[in-house]
């Protein structure tokens, strides 16, 4: 089968766009100093992903539409790092401590932004994520993070998994290598989410904020 036929069979599949949500959460997935750093082999050069997702969080800070952070951390020991330690070399930069664990210039939290900490790749398990969404009476989200492959792709499953209308923004997403970038955001277009532009999103935001009179 060759790929046209691939793609046009999975259009005959999965073809569905469910919408933005109407109050949405911004949750900024892992922008570690790790990934900007050359000299860490977390180095992912992936700077396009963050700018792109600052300019999302200028628009939905401006829309009043909440913002959360997550980031990784470890006890010194490593003990609540499981198998994803065992297996994941990188992952002993973010041990308590470590400056690559901490956020990238330019993302330091506003004392108005939740941060998550999570051992794992999504952003909801062990955490207290869904719970608090629900609370918050929030009914989707738009995911933007490192990596594409990893901890945003994982984070999109389950948030679509506990109910909440999800919307992946690609441009401010990143990964190591363009494959695996790509082949997961097609993957999860097809099953899981919305892929979206950033364009999108701040359209979209911008008409919140429209809405709300601010």
């Amino acid at each position: 089968m060759s790929e046209e036929d691939l793609l046009e069979n999975y259009r005959r599949a999965y073809n569905t766009k469910v919408g933005f949500g109407e109050r949405p959460a911004l949750i900024m997935i892992d922008f570690c100093q790790g990934y900007f750093d050359p000299d860490c082999d977390l180095y992912s050069g992936v700077e396009d992903a963050l700018a792109s997702a600052l300019r999302i969080r200028e628009a939905a800070r401006a829309a009043k539409i909440p913002v959360i952070l997550t980031g990784v951390s470890y006890h010194p020991s490593a003990i609540d790092g499981g198998r994803f330690f065992e297996k994941a070399a990188p992952l002993r930069y973010f041990i308590e401590g470590n400056p690559m664990g901490a956020f990238a210039d330019g993302l330091e939290p506003h004392d108005d932004e939740l941060v998550i900490t999570k051992q794992y790749p999504s952003a909801f398990f062990g955490t207290s994520l869904a719970s608090t969404l629900t609370a918050m009476g929030i009914d989707s989200v738009l995911l933007t993070g490192l990596t594409t492959s990893g901890c945003v792709r994982a984070s999109c499953v389950d948030a679509m998994s506990h109910g909440f209308r999800t919307a992946v923004v690609a441009d401010a997403c990143g990964d190591r290598h363009d494959a695996p970038h790509d082949a997961n955001l097609f993957d999860m277009n097809a099953k899981y989410a919305d892929v979206v532009s950033e364009e999108e999103t701040i359209g979209f935001l911008q008409k919140l904020q429209g809405q709300s009179g601010t």
